[in-house]
């Protein structure tokens, strides 16, 4: 269900209001939601913990205690790096190589549609 107009203008009063009284935690708070999961970092987590996981039962199946050790901090690793997430860069891509791309004019003409399309509802 969309925000009425009343709501809105109250949220952008909030948000106004939250950016001048305390800049550094609205920054804070703007960048949390820019953490996202890499896929790659996903899969090789997953595979290392399965590794991991592999190594720490034959350590136990073949009665070596730090075989059984070295597979558990390989499988608690792989877990660690799967569900770490990566800060996403200004292009919107997760790891980011490079700045922030210049927009398209296809991205122009969207971004000028949606423009308008905010100031007929105001």
């Amino acid at each position: 269900m969309p925000l009425s107009d009343r709501e809105q203008k109250l949220l952008e009063q909030l948000e106004q209001q939250l950016n001048a009284e305390d800049p550094q935690f609205a920054t804070s708070m703007s960048e949390a939601g820019t953490r996202r999961f890499s896929t790659s970092r996903l899969v090789s987590g997953a595979v290392a913990a399965v590794v991991g996981l592999a190594v720490l039962l034959w350590g136990v199946s073949q009665h070596a205690i730090w075989l059984g050790i070295i597979g558990f901090v390989l499988m608690a690793a792989g877990v660690y790096v799967g569900t770490a997430r990566t800060k996403a860069s200004p292009s919107g891509r997760p790891g980011g190589r490079g700045g922030a791309r210049k927009n398209t004019p296809f991205m122009d003409g969207l971004e000028q549609r949606w423009e308008k399309r905010r100031n007929q509802d105001t």
